[in-house]
């Protein structure tokens, strides 16, 4: 045979390897698997080598459809990493002895996750009880690992959270994505007008009014982040932790402003001499180093206690999706000890008034401060608890708290703005000078006590 046949023939020869190896390759079951081969995870989520723990490595044991392991001879072929779940991060699942989350392979590489909480698991770990419920994940929507915590072994995977088509006439869907911008957008608009009419009215930029209009726009973050948070296109564990975090942040400072505003109408009915050598500039400043620092304090303390201190198992197996229930503890505990505070000081403020006989212009404009202040107080504390509830595993709650929420921006505006006879009629002032022909001109206003005299020294007439 001349030199020309042989490499004709040893071609040929690998023409059908080849072939062969292909079709092999198809033919086998593709596995994923998280690490690498030859490693396993240890501790949080680190793949290590499996001859650095002492270890067997982790082969894939395939079972038939009635969930018996089995000894099938099933080619297979490992795939290695995460699997590919778009903008959603994977879901970790752990299967140990007695574990209520049970995991199988299928001769088809198709992954069965048996997770009937509501059934006993008190056999052994190869039985599986019929009633169960499951779940099937294909190939590219999971990987399998062997995990090593310590003496604890498990057998892990991550998979893709299964898409649930949710249709558009859906009450869940109606009202986290329809109803839920509509009412938070009110509400945002509500509070931006507040906002708007205490900053620009320069007889209304006092002690009072600055701080409605930072607690105003406390509440506008806390109503945007919130608005994401519910949203069901957001799924993202890092955008829900950061709008979490926000939300959670701006609420808590709204009311360490509330808390700030009642003290200072507690302190300034209590005080004998009211005309202290303090500007409100100075007083502000004050009160907002203690707002911020206390918002920010507690607030950097419960992101803290999320990522190191809360609940090792329970973060695990969510991923931490969101904010834990211990970093919950530390953001409204202390919104429940300034309601606390609030309710002092209300209280004690209604004695003090009821033993006065005589005002002057300071406390007859506080008078109308601490009626808005407890309006305030309630509004933000009946929404704030249906806040709480929908944290419960019930939807109802979570629908109902979209609800009240709807009227928490309309009765701030009234309370702040069109049950405040002052502030209605400097705005109605303001109308008239800028447009003489406004149909408010034609009736004069009622003014509060000074009211007049102010608006003449601030050009407004």
């Amino acid at each position: 045979m001349d030199t020309k046949t042989g490499l004709i023939f040893l071609l040929i020869i690998y023409r059908v390897k080849s072939e062969v190896a292909d079709r092999n390759l198809e033919t086998s079951v593709r596995v994923n698997k998280c690490c690498e081969e030859g490693e396993l995870y240890e501790g949080n989520y680190h793949c290590a080598k499996v001859n650095l723990t002492h270890e067997t490595p982790w082969k894939p044991i395939f079972t038939t459809e009635d969930g018996k392991r089995t000894n099938l001879q099933i080619k297979y072929r490992l795939i290695t990493g995460l699997p590919d779940c778009g903008s959603k991060a994977p879901w970790p699942i752990y299967h140990y002895q007695n574990s209520s989350d049970r995991l199988r392979l299928l001769p088809n590489g198709v992954l069965r996750h048996y997770f009937d909480h509501n059934v006993p698991h008190e056999t052994e770990m190869d039985d599986i009880n019929p009633n169960s419920l499951y779940h099937d994940y294909e190939p590219n929507k999971y990987c399998l690992e062997k995990k090593v915590d310590g003496q604890f072994k498990s057998e892990f995977a991550r998979v893709c959270a299964p898409d649930h088509n949710t249709h558009w006439s859906e009450t869940e869907f109606l009202m986290r994505n329809i109803v839920n911008p509509v009412t938070h957008g009110i509400g945002i608009v509500c509070l931006l007008i507040i906002a708007v009419t205490y900053f620009v009215m320069p007889t209304l930029r006092d002690l009072v009014g600055n701080i409605i209009t930072t607690l105003c726009m406390c509440l506008i973050l806390s109503q945007v982040a919130d608005l994401i948070r519910l949203l069901t296109v957001f799924s993202s564990h890092i955008s829900l932790i950061i709008t979490d975090t926000i939300c959670y942040f701006s609420l808590l400072g709204s009311f360490f402003w509330l808390n700030s505003l009642g003290y200072y109408i507690w302190k300034t009915f209590k005080s004998r001499n009211v005309f202290l050598r303090i500007t409100d500039g100075k007083k502000y400043c004050y009160y907002s180093m203690y707002s911020w620092s206390c918002t920010l304090v507690l607030g950097a303390l419960a992101v803290f206690a999320h990522f190191t201190m809360d609940y090792p198992e329970e973060t695990a197996a969510h991923e931490q999706e969101e904010i834990g229930s211990l970093g919950l503890i530390i953001f409204f505990v202390p919104v429940a000890f300034t309601i606390l505070m609030d309710v002092f000081f209300f209280a004690t403020t209604v004695k003090t008034i009821n033993r006065m006989h005589t005002y002057g212009r300071i406390h007859h404009k506080l008078r109308h401060s601490f009626r808005m202040f407890l309006l305030l107080l309630l509004i933000m504390t009946i929404t704030w608890m249906f806040f709480l509830m929908s944290f419960f595993k019930f939807k109802g709650l979570i629908n109902c708290y979209i609800v009240v929420n709807a009227f928490q921006g309309p009765l701030i505006l009234y309370v702040c703005v069109f049950n405040q006879r002052h502030v209605a009629y400097l705005l109605r002032k303001t109308c008239c000078y800028k447009n003489c022909f406004c149909k408010c001109c034609r009736a004069e206003p009622e003014a509060e006590w000074g009211d007049e005299m102010t608006a003449m020294n601030t050009g407004i007439y």
